[in-house]
């Protein structure tokens, strides 16, 4: 069930980016206290202009931001945090330790992108812009943050990235995921795992789940898109969908008379096709938008294949 988050008055609130023109597609979280502004994650720079306008309407300028947190560093999420400090450089960025690296030096991170989006990087993404080291704070996982007057947990939630954190907000009982809870839009009657290369670890992904669920949110906040109630039943929908993407995932790798392209296209088309039955056509398309089902099977696709030579 969708949950309708708090407005401003009591300091919470978000925006929706409108990615590519397109509703429900990226949000933005935003924590609001006398003590300034928190934004979760920022979004890629080719929607910043729209983040600035929605802020303006809610009464709040950068000016007023202190913080960015970041759940990860994939560019949908935290690709205008450089843009940002740039144009306004007394925000901290909140980054676990794995990404800050990249968020100081995003050259690999572009280079990888790139081999992904191809000639789509600059349309999708914009420029994306180095942080100084000095306005990075780097997270492990454990730590207990006070930002915009507000007491935030974070965990480290690896699964859908290696350098994935999730952050709770104690007196709202809101946890921001990112993408380890998937993504879930529209009338939420799919929860569409997320699972892009190049670091996708089921296993670990596991113990993130219990992990947030160990917080007991009322809540699920993700960037794909917006709140969620139900916390167990969303993370049992997620993972039976992934089960059923590994099934196809496995039997179309073992199919020996198959090339990749057509593996590939028969796990998208077995994918959206149940994807289709459970929300219709013109959903299914904006579920894909959110989460591309051909960057899903690079993913997973690549977990497969170096979990099986690891056991050559």
């Amino acid at each position: 069930m969708r949950a309708e988050m708090p407005v401003l008055a009591s300091g919470l609130d978000y925006v929706d980016l409108q990615f590519l023109g397109r509703p429900e597609l990226i949000a933005t979280g935003i924590l609001h206290g006398a003590a300034g502004v928190a934004l979760v994650d920022p979004g890629p720079a080719t929607t910043l202009s729209h983040l600035e306008t929605a802020l303006e309407r809610k009464g709040i300028r950068f000016g007023d931001v202190r913080w960015l947190l970041v759940t990860h560093i994939h560019l949908d999420h935290a690709g205008a945090a450089g843009l940002i400090v740039d144009k306004h450089p007394h925000i901290d960025v909140y980054v676990h330790g794995r990404g800050a690296p990249h968020m100081i030096d995003p050259s690999k991170l572009l280079s990888s992108a790139g081999r992904l989006y191809g000639q789509d990087m600059d349309r999708l993404w914009g420029a994306v812009l180095p942080i100084p080291q000095s306005r990075i704070r780097v997270l492990d996982g454990g730590e207990t943050l006070h930002v915009a007057g507000r007491e935030l947990r974070v965990e480290y939630t690896p699964g859908h990235a290696s350098h994935h954190v999730a952050y709770f907000d104690t007196s709202s009982r809101i946890a921001f995921v990112g993408d380890t809870a998937g993504i879930r839009r529209g009338s939420g009657k799919f929860v569409l795992p997320a699972t892009p290369p190049p670091d996708i670890d089921l296993e670990v992904w596991r113990e993130s789940e219990r992990r947030i669920l160990a917080w007991d949110p009322d809540t699920l906040f993700l960037t794909h898109f917006g709140p969620w109630l139900g916390a167990r039943q969303h993370f049992q929908a997620m993972f039976d969908n992934l089960t059923e993407w590994n099934r196809i995932v496995r039997r179309v790798l073992a199919d020996q008379s198959l090339n990749d392209p057509d593996r590939e296209r028969l796990f998208i088309d077995e994918a959206y096709i149940e994807l289709q039955r459970r929300v219709g056509e013109r959903e299914a398309e904006d579920y894909v938008k959110a989460g591309g089902l051909n960057y899903s099977w690079q993913g997973l696709s690549r977990y497969w294949r170096k979990r099986d030579e690891s056991r050559a």
